[in-house]
């Protein structure tokens, strides 16, 4: 996996989350730290967001943290950063289903959401079934930039974006084949 977040890096993907949500808190703490060390040495811009754990966010200096639409509120995180005296202003995203998440993310100053999933239900999650993309349409029409997630491919990525997504979000769309050619095909 840390080959995969340094690759990543190295080829300009603009956020990296880090979703372990089973490894105990020192673990995780350990890997994130790691996932840092290699992102700084990979690239300039790549950001580390550690999910729903601002503590450990803060711990190994990563960029900001990605919360679930029912953990803690983008600005409680801005609160526990600045009250920790975290170096930078954190990246907040929000993970959404739909428009009422969205401006709950948006109102509780989160910088951008992921929504969906947009062709594919998440996996393990049958209550979560694919939202298409009239309510990707429906959540851009917010302030907040939009990331469209869950069976993004190659080929459909450009419909998220005419949709007035502002980018894409996926696991399986750069484990598939090598980053850079799926970043280069992506960023057409």
């Amino acid at each position: 996996m840390l080959d995969k977040i340094a690759e990543a890096a190295r080829n300009g993907v603009d956020f990296i989350q880090l979703r372990e949500k089973d490894l105990p808190s020192r673990d995780l703490e350990d890997l994130a730290f790691e996932a840092v060390r290699r992102i700084r040495a990979s690239s300039g811009q790549t950001r580390l967001l550690i999910n729903s754990r601002t503590d450990i966010a803060l711990a190994v200096g990563a960029d900001g943290v990605h919360l679930r639409s029912k953990d803690i509120t983008a600005a409680d995180v801005r609160k526990i950063w600045r009250d920790a005296g975290g170096p930078n202003i954190p990246v907040v995203a929000v993970s959404c289903h739909n428009d009422t998440q969205v401006i709950a993310a948006e109102k509780a100053g989160a910088d951008l959401v992921v929504f969906g999933p947009v062709f594919d239900k998440k996996k393990g999650l049958p209550e979560t079934r694919p939202t298409g993309l009239d309510h990707v349409r429906s959540a851009c029409q917010h302030k907040i930039p939009v990331l469209a997630i869950g069976g993004v491919t190659e080929h459909n990525a450009r419909l998220c974006i005419q949709a007035g997504g502002g980018g894409v979000a996926g696991i399986r769309l750069f484990q598939i084949g090598e980053i850079s050619k799926q970043v280069a095909a992506l960023r057409r």
